[in-house]
């Protein structure tokens, strides 16, 4: 039999080259920047109902007709591997009517998500998204400050070289005013049109503004302004969150061709691309919008004002600066031992755990090798310390202390090692 391996576009990571730790580092600061402006975390199964992501994500968009893992489970319902993270989180603060208790809700996430798509540079089959959604409040305030927060996370990555692109698709009046115009526009060019964009035009011809085929781009640089159709309230909740984003120092460009590729956004839709060229075409980092319909679309009896934003992680891994990750400080215990001495182990074990429990890494070879295999182990592990412990020193209640760095060694009472450690562990962090 052959050897397994993963699933095409389903990626392992591994802690040896660094990647885990990355990820961890983006988590930490994802977690950590939500923290401040107030957000909670939330999390949600893999899997939910087909419905859920049929009525909340659209039927017409991509993700529904081409890209979800579905399946039928023993009890014969029809489930799918979440695509994105918003239906999702809607559904969990209905079912558990979060709102009743709170008028307004801010709350994150990460996990992964699935799509069966190509894979390529930064998509994947798996991929894994953090996003942020504020439900309860309807003012283009909420819509700066999701934008601010997206921005902010960015920032403590490192990522500086990226723009917000900022439209408006209005309310449901402006949207069917727009869809009008749109298939005046585009039924006498039909025969130009890609297929996935023909077909689209008499069921949702704003996607054809969200094509990427070529055939598609000449008429779309052509086709009218969403700008155009908005109303009155529309246009002055726009306006507004452009006075607002200009108060907090965002920087924005208004990008009416922008509708992004989900059916439930409203009002305000936004991206943040990277203009460093380091993803290539593929140049979306972050994309979100006001999607206050979709409560409704999900069963509530009442609507909900609701905005949000997804971005990709492996996608953020690769725009982000790579600094030298600073070295761990980890300790190493070396029991210098025959096999037949297990007191020595037990007692380098007993060490090891009172470490790890003053907030020290610390590792133990357990296989009984030979000094020269253990210091050597403890040197490929990066060991910052290591502590020897031989029959005298359990027996004098003292350790050998060598720091890798310098050779230097010392002979310490146990206790005072431990103490010593501990200050320097923290002092690492």
């Amino acid at each position: 039999m052959g050897t397994l391996q993963a699933v095409s576009g389903m990626n392992d990571l591994l802690p040896g080259d660094g990647t885990t730790a990355r990820w961890q580092r983006l988590e930490a600061d994802f977690r950590a920047v939500c923290s401040r402006y107030g957000f909670a975390e939330v999390r949600t199964p893999l899997c939910e109902s087909l419905e859920l992501f049929q009525r909340g994500v659209g039927e017409t968009t991509d993700i529904v007709e081409k890209e979800m893992y579905t399946f039928k489970d023993r009890g014969d319902r029809t489930l799918a591997l979440r695509p994105e993270g918003t239906a999702s989180a809607v559904r969990a603060a209905l079912e558990h009517r979060v709102l009743d208790r709170e008028p307004v809700v801010r709350w994150s996430y990460l996990g992964a998500m699935f799509r069966a798509e190509r894979p390529a540079k930064g998509r994947y089959r798996q991929f894994h998204q953090v996003g942020a959604e504020i439900y309860g409040d309807a003012s283009a305030a909420a819509d700066a400050e999701v934008i601010d927060l997206a921005t902010s996370f960015l920032a403590s990555l490192g990522i500086t070289q990226c723009t917000v692109r900022l439209n408006s698709l209005g309310g449901p009046d402006a949207r069917a005013r727009y869809r009008d115009a749109l298939v005046a526009y585009f039924t006498p060019h039909r025969d130009a049109l890609s297929p996935d964009s023909a077909s689209r035009l008499e069921r949702n011809p704003l996607r054809i503004l969200d094509s990427k085929d070529p055939r598609d781009q000449p008429l779309k640089a052509a086709a009218p302004s969403i700008l155009d159709s908005l109303g009155d309230e529309d246009r002055a909740h726009f306006e507004l969150l452009q006075q607002y984003l200009r108060a907090l120092g965002v920087p924005f460009e208004v990008t009416p061709s922008l509708v992004r590729g989900l059916d439930y956004y409203t009002r305000t839709v936004f991206e943040i691309v990277d203009t460093s060229g380091s993803l290539g075409a593929q140049d979306t980092l972050c994309g979100g919008g006001r999607y206050d319909a979709l409560f409704t679309e999900l069963g509530s009896h009442a609507p909900v004002p609701a905005i949000g934003f997804a971005m990709g992680i492996e996608r953020l891994l690769l725009a982000a600066p790579q600094p030298e990750a600073p070295k761990p400080f980890r300790v190493a215990v070396v029991a210098a031992a025959k096999s037949h001495e297990t007191p020595v182990l037990a007692a380098a074990l007993a060490l090891a755990k009172e470490l790890r429990a003053n907030g020290v890494t610390a590792t133990v070879d357990t296989r009984f090798g030979s000094m020269k295999s253990q210091m050597r182990r403890a040197d490929d592990l990066g060991s910052t310390v290591v502590l020897v412990l031989g029959g005298n020193e359990v027996a004098n209640g003292t350790v050998t202390m060598k720091r890798m760095a310098t050779g230097e060694q010392q002979s310490l009472p146990r206790a005072e090692s431990i103490h010593t450690l501990a200050t320097e562990a923290l002092g690492a962090r």
